[in-house]
């Protein structure tokens, strides 16, 4: 499938991909030679404030205006960015902001879960245009390439024909080590063992003839919320995501910390004190797997958690247990992480109604304060803002990142 090209990546290689670095006090460079760097660092300025003129562009990352000038005329002659109405002040010439153009890239995201995969494409501003779905009984190589060869020109066709060329690029988020689990999703070893001698990235750049990368899928649902979610974020938080399991991302210094292999803040092996005060995998009490397993033994269908979020039918007093459970077990889990590492805040997010995160949220405070915080600084408990899209759209945020960004997740200040 052909990519769009820009000025952008005919100057420059492409940027790192997978860590999520901050860039506190990011500064432009006005030699010639930078100019790949200053797109970049626009570019990532302006996904973070939204839009702004040139002037601000300027005076933010210390670039001269006649760069800023170059450098703005450049990106949207690519078509990267787009123009605003004027803003007339009192004096001078009115100011015309600049924002990211929505059709100037686009990126597939792949979920690749325990229950389903989700396909999903997302334009340049983090918007999610169409998505395709499919449910297993647990996930092979075979099904997800057929998948994907299935819905990625289904996805591609939903685009008018002038822009398709501008789908830049796959990531996937995906559970690691699949094949160590099958106890808990009840596969057979040998169909998961498939897993350990085939080359996803390699297989999926075969069937789409799009560059991919693969990244833990609760590392990629972190990094959802990093380039993308909204609100304040503090530089240091733990990322809590409810799937089949439950797993998470630690960001420290506005960097996404992955860790040796990738797998860092995998919480769900944490071990906590289950109500009968023996300890116990965070996993097995805080995932919707538990929540599933308890509503099959009651007799009651939990197939519906795996084909969508929302709404969920459940009987209100497996949901009661379950959120005290899981609130509980995540509080014990934040005291272990805070007295390792000074969080500013715990975001709490999943494949759930935005309902049940609020009250999870909401139980996980109230059982945090109700601990021993003797020497240790609580951190915040927040509900994260992405939703049940945040492991697909932290998946397509891969792709973009490394080809139009500074440093993905960049956190631009003035200086």
């Amino acid at each position: 499938m052909p990519q769009v090209t820009t000025a952008m990546d005919r100057q420059s290689p492409e940027a790192p991909g997978g860590a999520i670095m901050g860039t506190a006090g990011a500064r432009g460079s006005n030699q010639s030679g930078m100019r790949a760097h200053n797109e970049r660092l626009v570019l990532s300025l302006l996904r973070q404030h939204g839009a702004l003129a040139k002037t601000d562009i300027a005076r933010i990352t210390g670039l001269s205006a006649q760069t800023v000038s170059v450098i703005v005329r450049a990106l949207e002659q690519d078509g990267l960015l787009a123009r605003g109405e004027p803003v007339r002040g009192k004096i001078g010439q009115p100011s015309v902001p600049m924002s990211l153009a929505a059709d100037g890239a686009f990126f597939l995201g792949l979920k690749l879960g325990r229950r389903s995969a989700d396909l999903s494409l997302v334009d340049f501003t983090g918007k999610v245009r169409a998505t395709r779905r499919r449910v297993y009984r647990y996930p092979t190589p075979d099904q997800v390439l057929a998948f994907a060869a299935e819905a990625v020109p289904a996805l591609c066709a939903t685009l008018p024909e002038t822009l398709r060329d501008r789908v830049a690029g796959m990531g996937v988020a995906m559970p690691f080590q699949l094949w160590s689990w099958v106890q808990f999703i009840g596969a057979p070893q040998a169909a998961m063992d498939a897993w350990r001698s085939t080359d996803i990235a390699a297989e999926l750049a075969a069937v789409t003839g799009l560059s991919v990368t693969v990244q833990n899928d609760a590392t990629a649902a972190c990094g959802a919320e990093l380039v993308f979610g909204t609100g304040e974020k503090p530089n240091d938080f733990l990322y809590f995501y409810f799937g089949y399991f439950i797993g998470g991302g630690l960001v420290i210094n506005g960097q996404l910390f992955t860790g040796r292999s990738g797998n860092a803040a995998g919480v769900g092996p944490m071990l906590v004190p289950g109500r009968d005060g023996r300890m116990r995998r965070l996993l097995t009490i805080a995932s919707l797997s538990s929540l599933a397993a308890a509503m099959d033994a009651a007799g009651e269908d939990s197939s519906h958690l795996w084909e969508n979020p929302a709404p969920w039918h459940v009987s209100p007093t497996i949901l009661d247990d379950w959120m005290t459970e899981a609130a509980e077990g995540l509080a014990a889990a934040i005291i272990s992480a805070s007295a390792l590492l000074e969080l500013g805040a715990v975001l709490i997010d999943g494949w759930m109604p935005a309902e049940i995160r609020a009250e999870i949220t909401r139980r996980t405070h109230a059982s945090l304060h109700r601990m021993d915080l003797q020497g240790i600084d609580p951190p915040q408990i927040r509900e994260g803002t992405i939703g049940p899209e945040a492991r697909a759209l932290g998946a397509a945020a891969i792709p973009l990142a490394q080809r139009y960004l500074l440093e993905q997740g960049a956190v631009l200040t003035e200086g």
